[in-house]
């Protein structure tokens, strides 16, 4: 008999609230994909926040829904039946553990490799899911997400005057590419009032290993980045547009003109919060370094790793860990 054992809502992290601005942060930038003149908007969005939403996307509405609705029918299951998707190795069904080193938050997800098989089979045993619907919804959304997570990563290399405008795309678009899938479910954590704080970490603060990550989520807040000024501030949902986070190789691909941003999200205590997110990260052989182009006479300020040695390592890390450090350059 194997026995499970939930951490108590005493164990989990509490923020810290004097950093946090209480008020929603109303000036994320806004990328309309439809305007041209958006490329120039993003570059000065990786540089100033590493973060930034996209608005009329062609991701279809109808994709997103039914992903959606997969998702809920999937975690209003009991406990007791999507552990039988579990454990998360890393791919399948995880509860409350993230990584392996300690990490714990007020989640639940489904993590799934994107191109190579992942067994949905995983599934089949959970009571009322359907593994083809759940791998149909998965494969319709990443297909259309991934070509809009490109489409971005090309404006990014017009606006940096990159002469090959799909330097970044093609590492993504790379039979090879080791891109991911994750569905993250934060349940209502209504035992949070009884230590009087609204400010229970869901997922601890993180920068995203990959090239870069794409996020929507349902209409419930929780979503919070980290300013250069040191404070933590709020996104306001909203489940008709993406979010974008650079990711850290996307950081040193850039040689750190363009920032991987912190993030984290806080527990709710009434409602429950959906996200899902693309990880687009390269081949595991690709080699990771600033690009010349863009290097102007200046140093490089990251030693070369492989998509692989770089993984390997931030595997090893807490989330809070600057995950970089080992492969900076001392100057």
């Amino acid at each position: 008999m194997v026995v499970i054992t939930t951490p108590s809502i005493d164990h989990f992290p509490i923020v810290n609230n004097s950093f946090i601005d209480p008020s929603f942060f109303n000036d994320v930038p806004i990328i309309d994909l439809s305007k041209p003149d958006s490329i120039n908007l993003i570059v000065k969005a990786c540089e100033e926040f590493g973060f930034f939403k996209v608005i009329n996307h062609d991701v279809p509405m109808e994709f997103i829904s039914k992903l959606e609705s997969e998702a809920v029918k999937f975690f209003s299951s009991t406990l007791s039946e999507k552990l039988k998707a579990g454990p998360a190795d890393p791919f399948g069904y995880g509860n409350k553990k993230i990584g392996q080193n300690g990490d714990i938050g007020w989640v639940e997800y489904i993590l799934v490799s994107i191109n190579s098989e992942f067994n949905y089979q995983k599934f089949a045993s959970v009571l009322g899911v359907n593994p083809d619907n759940i791998r149909a919804a998965v494969n319709d959304y990443v297909t259309e997400v991934k070509k809009m997570a490109c489409e971005v990563l090309e404006m990014l290399a017009e606006g940096l005057k990159i002469h090959q405008r799909n330097v970044f795309s093609k590492l993504l678009m790379d039979e090879e590419s080791d891109s991911i899938f994750r569905v993250n479910h934060y349940p209502p954590c209504s035992e949070i009032e009884e230590f009087n704080t609204k400010n229970r970490i869901g997922f601890g603060e993180h920068t995203d290993p990959q090239i870069i990550s794409v996020l929507r989520s349902n209409n419930t807040s929780g979503l919070q980045i980290l300013l250069k000024n040191g404070h933590w501030i709020s996104v306001p949902p909203d489940p008709n547009s993406f979010f974008i986070n650079v990711g850290d190789s996307l950081q040193v691909m850039t040689n750190g003109r363009f920032k991987s941003v912190k993030h984290r999200v806080l527990t709710n205590s009434v409602k429950s919060r959906l996200s899902m997110i693309y990880f687009g990260g390269p081949p595991l052989s690709e080699k990771i370094a600033p690009l010349p182009s863009l290097m102007e006479g200046k140093d490089s300020l990251y030693k070369e790793f492989t998509w692989f040695e770089y993984k390997k390592s931030a595997y090893k890390t807490r989330l809070s860990d600057n995950r970089l450090a080992l492969f900076e350059k001392s100057l």
